[in-house]
C-alpha cells in the first residue's frame, strides 16, 4: 500500500529539474494547425485555468506530518546539503508557505535500514494542509531566477533526487 505513494513521490522528485527547467526553455515551433481553435486574446487566460493554482506534490493532510526517508549510503552528505539548504534558503525567505515548508526537523538514526539505507526522519510540526512541501520546489522558490537556471542548479537537483531510494508519508495527530 505504502510502495505505490514511494514510487510516485521518487519518480515525481526524479523528473522536477526536468520540469523546472524545461520551463526555462524558450517553446518549441509548433506546424501549423488545420483547424483555427478558439484562443483567448494574446497575453489572457481563460478565468479558470489563471486562478487555478498549480496542485502541490507533497502536501499533508493533517496539521503536522512526518516523513520516513530512506536515503542511500553513499549519498547522505547530499541529502543533508539539501535539508541546510531548505532550512537556510527558507529562513530567509519571504514568502510564508516557503518558511513554512522550510521549517523542518531532520533526525538520521544510527541504525541502517534496508540495503545499508540511511533513515531520516523529517517531523514538521505544524504542517499546513495543501502546503507544498516538496523539497525541490520549496528550494526552487528560495533562488533567483539566474541560480534557477544556473547549470549547476540543475546537477544539484539531480544529485539531490537521486539521494533518495524511498519514502513514506505519514499525516499524524496528536492525542491529548
Amino acid at each position: 500500500m505504502g510502495r505505490p505513494l514511494v514510487s510516485t513521490f521518487a519518480l515525481a522528485l526524479a523528473l522536477t529539474p526536468a520540469a523546472l527547467f524545461a520551463q526555462a526553455a524558450p517553446p518549441a515551433q509548433q506546424p501549423p494547425a488545420q483547424q483555427p481553435t478558439a484562443q483567448p486574446p494574446a497575453g489572457q487566460q481563460p478565468a479558470a485555468e489563471a486562478a487555478k493554482p498549480a496542485a502541490p506534490k507533497l502536501t499533508f493532510k493533517s496539521n503536522a506530518g512526518m516523513l520516513l526517508v530512506q536515503i542511500k549510503p553513499d549519498q547522505t552528505a547530499a541529502f543533508e546539503e539539501m535539508i541546510t539548504k531548505l532550512k537556510t534558503g527558507g529562513a530567509a525567505a519571504s514568502d510564508p508557505q516557503v518558511k513554512q515548508a522550510s521549517q523542518v526537523k531532520a533526525y538520521r538514526s544510527a541504525e541502517p535500514g534496508p540495503g545499508g539505507n540511511i533513515f531520516y526522519i523529517l517531523l514538521y510540526d505544524p504542517a499546513t494542509p495543501g502546503t507544498e512541501y516538496n523539497w525541490l520546489d520549496v528550494i526552487n522558490k528560495t533562488l533567483t531566477p539566474d541560480q534557477q537556471r544556473d547549470p549547476a542548479t540543475r546537477e544539484m537537483y539531480t544529485r539531490y533526487a537521486a539521494a533518495v531510494a524511498s519514502m513514506n508519508i505519514l499525516n499524524l495527530t496528536e492525542i491529548k
